[in-house]
């Protein structure tokens, strides 16, 4: 195969077309408090005074929201940096003077999150924006989860497997990872919490911990009907239109199928 010059290239970037994910990330990047963030884990985070130098925090921290925005698992994320220059340039790495950060760091800054339990303090600097501009989260709640996958090899330094990931089962498929659960507003699109559980706890499990109490709506799939009191005893005023959403996705799979 005939190899491109670099003027070649060049010649071909007339023709580049940014795409929806790089889009997101410059919009992600442009409102993201990255000084408020950063200011809550530095006092947690290695220094670096024993052992090798530490993968600069706001990399990690950018690589952390990339793992949530894409549901990558921490090997499909140190790939994921490899393979797209989209990512390394949102996430700040340049492997022209340093290596990508590997799986195992990127698995050490989630459990020194969840350690310090951080990540809902996070999501309340992230959640500030909005609110700081007049975006009101409070009348509905749109609830979903989705598996992050992990290899099930994987195991850590005392040779167990990471006590975090289980096997569960979706369809005809089995998987081995976590879920991470969401919370959206219904109306702005905003979420507005979030939580990660072993991949085999029940997404009606974790539905209390997605709703912040003032909803007046509850939206989710065919998989949280029936919880019409959990959600009342969550929210009470809230209104269960989980059975309204199941039957519009199926109109518009059936629209789809014509």
């Amino acid at each position: 195969m005939q190899q491109l010059t670099l003027a070649r290239q060049a010649e071909f970037q007339r023709f580049a077309k940014k795409t929806q994910r790089e889009q997101f990330l410059e919009e992600m990047d442009a409102v993201m408090l990255w000084a408020e963030l950063l200011g809550l884990v530095a006092p947690y985070y290695s220094k670096g005074e024993t052992g090798r130098k530490p993968v600069g925090l706001e990399i990690m921290l950018r690589v952390y929201f990339l793992q949530q925005s894409f549901a990558l698992s921490d090997p499909a994320a140190e790939e994921a940096l490899y393979e797209s220059a989209v990512l390394r340039r949102f996430a700040g790495v340049d492997l022209g003077s340093a290596p990508a950060p590997d799986e195992t760091t990127i698995l050490n800054l989630r459990h020194l999150l969840e350690e310090h339990q951080l990540c809902g303090q996070m999501l309340d600097t992230v959640n500030h924006y909005p609110e700081s501009r007049g975006i009101r989260v409070a009348t509905g709640t749109t609830v979903d989860a989705t598996i992050i996958r992990a290899p099930s090899s994987t195991k850590n330094e005392k040779e167990d497997r990471d006590p975090a990931m289980h096997q569960t089962r979706k369809g005809n498929q089995r998987y081995f990872g976590m879920k991470a659960h969401i919370g959206m507003d219904s109306k702005e699109g905003i979420v507005h919490s979030a939580c990660s559980a072993a991949a085999s706890v029940s997404d009606i499990h974790m539905l209390p911990e997605w709703l912040h109490g003032d909803e007046k709506e509850v939206w989710g799939d065919a998989g949280y009907q029936g919880q019409t009191e959990a959600i009342h005893a969550a929210a009470g005023e809230a209104q269960d239109m989980t059975s309204k959403r199941v039957k519009i996705r199926a109109g518009v799979d059936e629209e789809q199928k014509r």
